[in-house]
């Protein structure tokens, strides 16, 4: 019952019975209290009581009226804060919130350690969840969503793997991107790094690679390295190697592989002389220089470099060089494999 239509109908019911009671007894009926008289008729006695009970029963009413409001608003304030704690566990950033309810705190504080997965679509979400859902669900579906349209730009960190993904998914439809990310790799997930190199790696030439030397590793510059060919070198020239080769963490098994394309297309001298200046610089160059000296059949200078060398290093090598003193007929490829040539000196 509305609280109006509870207070006409309550002193409609007075008015009743005082009407009553007076045409009964229209009389005074007098009381002293605390040596105050009290002389009143015998209806509004008899209706005193009612009206008694009608203020406190409003006082009550106003008391659990007002717990209850407060109540509902910890309540209210409560589903706000849990619906932006569900909004930060679903974008995997999740934050510690304060809730005002034991009841809600006990199991709701669970969001600020754990990240929410969407696994299909949802109907009844607020606005504001429905559409972080449709987001994500795009991301997963390979689409790339404009977070500054979304005003979603400064909410992850930058090796959240939504946004990791996010950005792959702009690497397969955005060529420029790729080198969006190699100009600023620090704002961008090691992921993110590692696939725009692999992109620039499969498509560039080494002319353009040099810009973002610093930012390359050795597993895309090799990328880069085996797509050269005599009818497409990618601008690969002794300078641009030395480059990388100053940047990059070298290993011998590195140094034979390059030597095994450059030796295809640069004249013998500059890559002799290029490699002479590797080993002297990285011992872990060596076995690339011996390597080039044996495909360029200058055993003179193969001779002087090991006598040069500890005896008991370079034994394969060694020994194709003496072979090759007695058996011209034997090649490098008979005696030594070049893939395994790395595990036969001390550096490696």
């Amino acid at each position: 019952m509305r609280l109006a239509l509870y207070i006409f109908v309550t002193f409609a019911l007075m008015a009743v019975i005082a009407a009553f009671t007076y045409t009964v007894n229209p009389d005074h009926y007098a009381i002293e209290l605390m040596g105050i008289t009290f002389n009143f008729p015998v209806a509004v006695w008899m209706v005193l009581p009612m009206l008694l009970l009608l203020i406190f029963t409003l006082l009550h009413m106003l008391i659990y009226g007002l717990k209850n409001y407060f109540i509902l608003k910890k309540w209210q304030k409560d589903a706000s804060t849990l619906e932006d704690a569900l909004y930060w566990s679903l974008i995997n950033e999740p934050k510690e919130q304060k809730y005002g309810l034991d009841a809600v705190r006990s199991s709701a504080s669970l969001l600020g350690k754990a990240s929410l997965i969407i696994t299909d679509t949802m109907e009844g979400l607020t606005p504001r969840l429905t559409r972080v859902v449709n987001i994500l669900q795009k991301i997963k579906n390979g689409e790339y969503v404009d977070f500054k349209e979304e005003k979603m730009s400064k909410v992850f960190h930058a090796n959240n793997p939504i946004l990791t993904q996010n950005n792959l998914n702009r690497l397969q439809s955005d060529e420029k991107f790729i080198e969006e990310v190699l100009k600023s790799t620090s704002e961008y997930s090691e992921v993110v790094k590692a696939e725009a190199l692999d992109r620039f790696a499969r498509k560039e030439n080494f002319v353009k690679a040099r810009k973002y030397v610093k930012v390359f590793d050795t597993k895309s510059f090799f990328t880069m390295l085996e797509r050269v060919t005599e009818e497409n070198k990618l601008e690969l020239t002794p300078e641009i190697v030395s480059e990388f080769v100053q940047v990059l963490d070298m290993g011998c098994q590195d140094f034979i592989k390059i030597a095994s394309v450059t030796k295809k297309y640069f004249n013998p001298d500059e890559n002799l002389a290029l490699f002479r200046s590797y080993q002297i610089e990285n011992p872990k160059a060596q076995n690339a220089y011996l390597y080039l000296l044996f495909e360029y059949e200058l055993l003179e200078q193969v001779a002087i470099y090991l006598s040069e060398q500890e005896e008991n290093e370079f034994i394969k090598f060694r020994a194709l060089w003496e072979l090759k003193q007695e058996h011209t007929k034997y090649t490098l490829e008979d005696i030594i494999d070049i893939q395994t040539i790395c595990n036969e000196t001390r550096f490696y």
